[in-house]
């Protein structure tokens, strides 16, 4: 779903295990300020690979480029990094700069981040260099101690597919019927925090009430990443941190978590642009190339031991609106690389899942289609091959859609639903009223779908659309629909 502006989004630490090794800069025993010091962080960690990152700052004259480099005594190696050319020969490994972030002033800091594997040890490096020069004289680095992986969900089941179903351990069939709970997306970005309204025990409770067993959570991988621009505060580990947060209440409430990559990288200014910044400040037609697939690494990194949790690759893909050609923007959707129309370099579904995969995780995996995931007309034929055989079709459908009717269900649906798990990720109408949401309910229903509302906010219910007026769960005259019918389900 396309968000509402933020006047309107406005009218309305847990037991997380992350894992912090920083190198702490130090004055010589001269008195003197070091050349140069690095943070080095280790902000996620799992049993064969890692996320880190360094703080770079200058010390001395300003530089015109600049080229970091350490040693790893571990085995450690890096597999994938941004905001910085990495590269790794032996155990040395380099991160210089990109050509649009050279000038490092006196006193000025640059941050940049990767993807590693470790096994054995996962020690801290102990010397860093600036353009040959040592930095953090006479610092002591620390080794970060192993972290422990996620929970592995309270009441939540862990799921699997089974043929065309998603099952639970003991091969019971588990329907997801619940809601979005929008925010992660948009508010790090923004800079306003990182969740729209509370997300405490009392506000998930009050999403369990509605007798709901799934919450989807869009999520923004600049913030994930903590990449430049992003307030420390609300990217990167702290933001890693909330989403275990609320994963682990969403899971102890007997809820299956769906972890949604939303808005991402990469400028687009084509058909249908939600925005012009090269940020993931918008829904953009498809994933990153740059960003993407290491958002999903050490997001499938962070949650591997937590098969209760559900990914969901990409919201609304709309690479048709990029191009003419319907075989060109599925191809795109599938393969990714240069797409027509699209301007920066794409990451396929394929990619996502193999970055995914890499990582161990066998988590289920949710591929929506063309059309903003309106359009599964093709899904079947490009599906990308999943070695975990995971897979789940994820569509989206709102009263305004092009795909919005029973006789499109029948001959675009039905087919992809006979051969995997079918969920809608997002369902919802402008019209404040249920009456539409209630005939895509029924249609679930009646071929034994997942489907979750849009959205667990207090926004305007036609602007939204939002399914309550309160966090204490009160619904607007659009959320009775759902509320009243799951409880129906499920007395």
């Amino acid at each position: 779903m396309r968000h509402p502006p933020r006047s309107v989004l406005l009218a309305a630490a847990g037991a997380v295990a992350l894992v912090t090794s920083v190198v702490v800069p130090v004055v010589s025993a001269q008195g003197a300020t070091p050349a140069c010091t690095v943070e080095y962080t280790v902000t996620s960690q799992w049993d064969n690979g890692f996320q880190g990152s360094v703080k770079i700052t200058n010390n001395q004259a300003a530089l015109g480029s600049w080229k970091l480099t350490f040693d790893f005594a571990g085995g450690q190696k890096v597999t994938q990094g941004w905001t910085a050319k990495w590269s790794q020969s032996g155990t040395t490994v380099t991160a210089a700069n990109e050509s649009w972030n050279g000038t490092l002033g006196a006193g000025a800091s640059v941050s940049a981040g990767f993807l590693a594997t470790w096994s054995g040890s996962n020690a801290a490096p102990a010397v860093f260099k600036l353009n040959g020069t040592t930095c953090n004289v006479d610092s002591e680095p620390t080794t970060p101690p192993p972290t422990t992986p996620p929970p592995s969900g309270g009441t939540a089941p862990a799921l699997h597919v089974s043929g065309n179903r998603l099952v639970d351990a003991g091969g019971s069939t588990r329907r997801l019927l619940g809601v979005n709970r929008s925010g992660g997306e948009f508010m790090c970005v923004q800079g306003y925090g990182i969740w729209d309204g509370p997300v405490d025990d009392a506000a998930v409770k009050a999403i369990a009430d509605w007798k709901a067993n799934a919450v989807r959570i869009p999520l923004n991988e600049e913030c994930w990443l903590g990449l430049a621009g992003i307030k420390p505060e609300y990217g990167g580990a702290n933001y890693i941190a909330a989403v275990k947060e609320l994963v682990s209440r969403v899971e102890a409430h007997g809820m299956t978590p769906i972890l949604e990559l939303h808005w991402s990288y990469g400028q687009y200014t084509g058909n249908s642009a939600g925005c012009s910044d090269v940020h993931a400040t918008c829904q953009k037609p498809m994933p990153d190339m740059q960003y993407s697939p290491s958002f999903w690494s050490s997001v499938a990194g962070t949650f591997k031991g937590d098969q209760a949790a559900v990914f969901d690759l990409f919201n609304e893909p709309y690479p048709d609106r990029a191009t003419s050609s319907a075989t060109d923007a599925w191809k795109c959707w599938r393969d990714g690389g240069s797409c027509p129309g699209i301007p920066y370099e794409v990451a396929g579904m394929q990619d996502l899942v193999d970055s995914i995969r890499s990582t161990g995780a066998k988590n289920v995996i949710m591929a929506g289609g063309l059309a903003y995931s309106n359009d599964l007309s093709q899904w079947t034929a490009y599906k990308p091959t999943d070695p975990a055989g995971n897979l789940a079709a994820a569509y989206h459908v709102y009263n305004f859609n092009t795909c919005s009717s029973e006789s499109c269900w029948n001959s675009t649906l039905a087919p992809v639903a006979a051969q995997v798990p079918l969920i809608a990720g997002e369902i919802g109408e402008n019209t404040c009223s249920h009456g539409f949401v209630d005939q895509v309910m029924k249609w679930f229903d009646d071929h034994s779908l997942s489907y979750l509302g849009w959205t667990w906010n207090t926004w305007d219910c036609s602007s939204g659309p939002s399914l309550i007026s309160a966090y204490d769960g009160t619904p607007t005259a659009y959320g009775a629909g759902l509320r009243d019918h799951l409880r129906a389900l499920n007395p």
